[in-house]
C-alpha cells in the first residue's frame, strides 16, 4: 500500500489497479527533467516483448514505467520481487552493427531492453521494477493508496487482532468452565447453559439460551471455543432426551 511515498503489493484481481499504474507512469513522465543515461537491461525475449507491449499500450516509454515503479514502491518491495533473470544461452537476437569496422554485419547478442532513465540506478533494480509493473498490469498484484493521516491497513489489522485477543480473554473469563466429567445430569446441563441452580427454565428458554451461546462459542466465531461448543451440544442433547 502507498502511505505518503510508501507502497505494499498484495495479490488481488482488481481492474482499477491498471488505471493507478497509468497515473503513476504519467506523473513520472511529467516530473522535472534529470540527466538521463541509457541502460542496457539483459532479459529473456518473452520478458522484453511483454514490457515493450505494455509501454506501447500505455503510450509511454519503458523508462517511464520503470521509474514510476521505483518512485512509488518501497525499496524492500522491489528487492523482494523475483528477478526475471538474464536470457539463457540459446535465447539470442540478431542485430546489424551500425558503426565501427564491422558496420553492416549481423551480430547475435543477448536480448535486452534499452531503458532511458536518470543516472544512478542498477540494472537488477530496473529489471525487477519492470517485472513488478507486468505483475500489476496482469492483475496478479495491486496497490492500495492510503491517506497518510489515517492508520495504515497493517496498523488497523494489528489493532483488530489485539481487540479480538481482548474479547477472547473477556469471553473466557465470563464463560462456564468446561465440566471435566461431561454432562451427567440436568443440573450439569443447565449449568453449562448458564442457568442458576434454582431456575427451572422451559424448553423455549433453553433453546433461546443455547442459540445465544452458540453464536459466541461456535469455532467459526472470532472468540469461539471448540470445547465449550461441544459441551453446549452435549447439554442440549441431554435436555432433549431426558427433559
Amino acid at each position: 500500500m502507498i502511505k505518503g511515498a510508501a507502497a505494499q503489493t498484495m495479490p488481488r484481481n482488481n481492474s482499477s489497479q491498471s488505471e493507478g499504474l497509468v497515473d503513476a507512469i504519467r506523473n513520472a513522465s511529467k516530473a522535472p527533467a534529470q540527466r538521463k543515461t541509457s541502460y542496457a537491461v539483459p532479459c529473456a525475449s518473452d520478458f522484453r516483448d511483454a514490457v515493450t507491449a505494455l509501454a506501447e499500450r500505455r503510450k509511454v516509454n519503458v523508462g517511464d514505467i520503470a521509474r514510476s515503479v521505483i518512485l512509488t514502491m518501497p525499496e524492500v518491495v522491489i528487492e523482494n520481487m523475483p528477478d526475471p533473470g538474464e536470457p539463457n544461452g540459446e535465447d539470442r537476437e540478431t542485430v546489424i552493427l551500425k558503426s565501427g569496422p564491422s558496420a553492416g554485419k549481423p551480430w547475435r547478442r543477448k536480448p535486452r531492453l534499452q531503458v532511458r532513465m536518470p543516472a544512478g540506478f542498477d540494472v537488477l533494480t530496473i529489471r525487477k521494477a519492470l517485472a513488478l509493473a507486468l505483475e500489476l498490469d496482469r492483475g496478479k498484484l495491486s496497490i492500495t493508496l492510503e491517506d497518510a493521516a489515517r492508520p495504515s491497513a497493517r496498523e488497523r489489522l494489528e489493532a483488530r487482532d489485539e481487540q479480538v485477543s481482548r474479547l477472547r480473554s473477556i469471553v473466557g473469563a465470563l464463560s462456564f468452565e468446561v465440566l471435566p466429567h461431561g454432562i451427567r445430569s440436568r443440573e450439569d446441563a443447565l449449568f453449562v447453559l448458564g442457568f442458576a441452580p434454582s431456575q427451572r427454565p422451559d424448553m423455549s428458554a433453553i433453546r433461546s439460551r443455547f442459540r445465544m451461546l452458540a453464536t459466541i462459542h461456535h469455532p467459526d466465531s472470532e472468540v469461539g471455543d471448540h470445547e465449550r461448543m461441544s459441551q453446549l451440544n452435549d447439554a442440549m442433547a441431554y435436555l432433549r432426551r431426558f427433559g
